[in-house]
């Protein structure tokens, strides 16, 4: 089927091909991505636009030896098609599957296992540091994306990169997107090297010019070299990265094998840092991606023909769009309300909120850490942020949160979406270490709702609380409770019984409540009288409530799909020590403190023995071994 891909299976095998054939693989390459992607879903956008510069790094450079760092790591797959793993993508993003991502243990050719933007540069140089500590020879490059260089981390690794001199090559993939289109100063400043037709002649001219001036004398020579200088910072669009002490190379098609060749060639030979700027189109060569490209960035499975998600049944909504939704509804009667993003307007379900209120939104692009402190600076003057971030990446933005949000104890809302277990992304995507990161932090309120319906009270909830609050949700969609009751604000720091019994008491938080209720189930099938409790608050607990379910059951257990250490459980058993009633406490049910790998959330729930079923099992066999009285069911 694949004339030229059939016969690629390392990247020694692009060594005999000529650009032409490079052309014709390229198109093949495109057609596997879309055939395979569209069945498993994954990242295809940022994919089909890295095809030739994939194409042309592995011809240029002989990994594993030279070592190449994929920023995010998302646009790897044609990566993972050269070095040997094309075989494996039916299972691409599934449980122990391919990974989405670079993954050093997966292949020796992954020099680096990426997930989060802007870290690129950083692990480059100090890949080609240990190169020359060694004296050894191996080149380094680091792939990052213009929408991952809206990240602060990666100028503070540019920065040092041309202090240090290292040879080091960086590409700068530069799309005009990350998941959406990118924002501010540097996007900016990227467009317009994109579009000015003067760069390299001018640069060319003012070299040739000056070196036709006759050599008559030091100071002569010195004032030429600032009439260089000058001529430089006047007319030169790629004086930011030359300043930073990288040369220069660029900006140039992405999608031109034969010029990327003599480029990269150029980059490996020369010393000290380079930068080499490559114009890539997200979604190239598949129409409804090159339209669509925010669409295609991430997909599930799709018709090929038509680029249409395949017919689902009637779903609930998902929490992000109820999450944008509720924002917005608030933010119609109360004008202090402003929201911000960190380039996932889309992802959060804010889009709705752009489009309502333009002058209240911000999308501050892949920068967290600024988002936290920027929505700080709101709240010091009078308004309510309300902020939207995916768990994984709520870890970026640790110190702003304790320093500038809690600290001075300002009204900020942290709407943490993807929390708990996300699927096909794998370990540094999911949403398990929040509650623990953030339950130490003084001041900070957190919930997490049982339904979509309890998410809009608690936004409601939070926004009136005049306090930092955290909003913890799932990914994906809802439990279908009906949403048309306006929201209402919560009794502060109490759950609330869903099921009444005397034996056991089942204590969950979030998207595990509906585990319990299932257990519980299990459980009275078996005789064995049964509470469920929706304990809403992680912070601060309610301590009442937990109370009086140990003075007046057998047994706890508590729920919570996050590290089994320092989240709610902990939480919960911290305070039953304090008072003298940790017996109380039988299982504490939460993911182990390793990280968890891709696949589907079932499965993974079934694998570290957490399925309702198994909890069930493992509860009755207990009592059955305590010699309680059990029913056969």
């Amino acid at each position: 089927m694949y004339k030229l891909l059939d016969q690629i299976n390392s990247p020694e095998d692009l060594q005999s091909l000529t650009a032409d054939d490079l052309c014709r693989l390229s198109d093949e390459i495109r057609d596997f991505l879309i055939s395979n992607v569209s069945k498993t879903g994954g990242h295809l956008a940022p994919n089909l636009g890295v095809v030739e510069l994939s194409l042309a790094l592995h011809s240029v450079f002989s990994t594993p030896k030279d070592k190449i760092v994929w920023d995010v790591g998302h646009q790897s797959y044609i990566h993972k098609i050269l070095t040997g793993r094309k075989k494996q993508f039916n299972d691409l993003r599934k449980f122990k599957g391919l990974s989405g991502f670079p993954k050093p243990e997966e292949s020796e050719h992954d020099s680096f296992a990426t997930g989060h933007s802007s870290t690129s540069i950083s692990a480059a140089l100090g890949m080609a540091k240990a190169r020359d500590l060694k004296q050894s020879s191996e080149k380094v490059v680091a792939v990052i994306g213009d929408g991952a260089l809206t990240g602060g981390m990666a100028f503070e690794a540019l920065n040092h990169a041309g202090h240090e001199k290292s040879n080091l090559t960086v590409i700068l993939n530069d799309n005009e997107m990350s998941i959406g289109e990118n924002v501010g100063a540097m996007s900016s400043y990227l467009s317009r090297l994109r579009t000015d037709p003067t760069y390299h002649r001018v640069k060319d001219d003012i070299e040739f010019l000056l070196k036709r001036i006759p050599a008559i004398g030091g100071k002569v020579i010195k004032s030429m070299e600032r009439v260089k200088d000058s001529l430089k910072y006047l007319m030169v669009s790629g004086i930011l990265f030359e300043e930073m002490g990288f040369t220069y190379l660029g900006p140039i098609d992405g999608h031109d094998v034969s010029n990327l060749l003599n480029v990269l060639k150029n980059a490996r030979e020369k010393n000290g840092p380079v930068l080499v700027h490559v114009i890539t189109k997200k979604g190239k060569g598949y129409e409804p991606a090159e339209k669509f490209p925010d669409k295609f960035h991430g997909v599930s499975s799709f018709d090929v023909s038509t680029g249409k998600p395949l017919e689902r049944p009637n779903l609930p909504p998902k929490y992000s769009e109820v999450f944008g939704d509720t924002v917005t509804e608030i933010a119609k009667e109360d004008k202090s309300v402003v929201a911000i993003t960190a380039a996932m307007k889309d992802g959060t379900g804010l889009k709705s909120f752009e489009k309502e209120f333009p002058e209240r939104f911000f999308d501050v692009g892949i920068a967290e850490q600024h988002a936290t402190t920027f929505a700080a600076g709101l709240a010091s003057s009078g308004y309510k942020p309300v902020i939207a971030l995916y768990s994984t990446f709520l870890q970026r933005a640790y110190d702003q949160i304790t320093h500038d949000i809690c600290l001075q104890n300002l009204p900020v809302v942290l709407g943490v979406d993807r929390a708990g277990i996300v699927g096909g992304d794998g370990e540094t995507h999911q949403g398990l270490y929040d509650l623990s990161f953030l339950r130490n932090i003084p001041n900070l309120v957190i919930m997490s709702p049982k339904n979509e319906k309890e998410l809009k009270d608690m936004i409601s909830t939070g926004i009136s609380l005049n306090k930092p609050v955290v909003i913890r949700y799932p990914r994906g969609c809802g439990e279908g409770v009906p949403l048309n009751e306006p929201p209402k604000l919560l009794p502060l720091y109490k759950g609330e019984t869903l099921r009444k019994g005397n034996q056991i008491a089942l204590v969950a938080v979030g998207k595990m409540v509906n585990h319990a209720n299932k257990v519980a189930e299990n459980l009275e099938t078996h005789g064995i009288s049964t509470t469920v409790y929706n304990a809403r608050f992680i912070k601060p607990l309610d301590e009442e409530g937990i109370k009086k379910l140990a003075s007046s059951h057998q047994h706890l257990c508590v729920f919570e799909e996050n590290t089994e250490i320092g989240g709610f459980s902990s939480g919960v058993l911290e305070y039953l020590s304090s008072i003298g009633m940790s017996d109380k406490i039988l299982f504490r049910f939460a993911l182990p403190d390793k990280f968890i790998p891709q696949g589907e959330r079932d499965k993974l729930l079934a694998e570290y023995m957490m399925a309702p079923e198994q909890i069930s099992d493992k509860l009755l066999n207990f009592l059955r071994d305590e010699g309680e009285q059990v029913d056969h069911g």
